[in-house]
């Protein structure tokens, strides 16, 4: 029996590990015998600083670093929120947003109180999300996805990742993005949205 076909997710965040590979598992499937694996699961290599100004520079800096320290094809995002009353801010810096070392809650607080004397109405914002595939021979693909909403007032729930718990979607307006159930989320969430639309690129890309 032929050996699985790995892609590297170019993340050591389990979570998002883990959410890519489940919104990729369809299309992966179809394509036959693909292992999606994590930067956990592949031999330790220097990771390059995020730097580029946009979301699309840093995917595929991460996804080229990838595939040139381990040979395999390479899905790495970046994502981050982008809030209309801070002009588009923290963008491409949220997971650094409150300082090192990285900290959600850090960077949650920070995100309220910049945001304490805004008026409800002006604290809408999207996420953005930017996924790169880097293939060893050269090839490249990038998609982004987007989810709009607004930023509340106080953090609610503990689940989900990053400013999840203070992001309420336009899509369900009466909970915060941490407190919606797996699959509604990755239905709406830009992440999921920019994952469905490259996961029958890669499956094609692998055939």
């Amino acid at each position: 029996m032929a050996e699985p076909t790995r892609v590297l997710v170019a993340s050591r965040n389990l979570k998002k590990v883990e959410e890519m590979r489940r919104i990729l598992a369809e299309h992966l499937e179809a394509a036959g015998g693909v292992e999606v694996v994590g930067l956990d699961d592949v031999a330790t290599f220097d990771e390059p600083v995020e730097d580029e100004p946009t979301f699309e520079g840093n995917a595929l800096l991460k996804a080229r670093a990838g595939v040139a320290a381990t040979g395999l094809p390479t899905i790495a995002d970046d994502s981050g929120l982008c809030v209309d009353a801070l002009n588009g801010m923290p963008g491409v810096l949220s997971a650094r947003w409150g300082g090192p070392p990285k900290s959600d809650d850090r960077n949650n607080e920070l995100l309220l109180a910049q945001l304490s004397d805004v008026p409800d109405e002006r604290r809408t914002a999207h996420f953005a999300c930017a996924v790169a595939l880097v293939h060893p021979d050269g090839r490249e693909l990038v998609v982004e996805g987007r989810m709009d909403g607004r930023v509340i007032r106080e953090v609610r729930w503990s689940g989900g990742f990053g400013y999840d718990v203070l992001f309420v979607a336009d899509e369900f307006p009466d909970v915060t993005t941490a407190e919606l159930s797996r699959e509604d989320k990755d239905a709406i969430s830009h992440r999921g949205r920019a994952l469905r639309e490259i996961a029958p690129l890669v499956a094609q890309l692998l055939a």
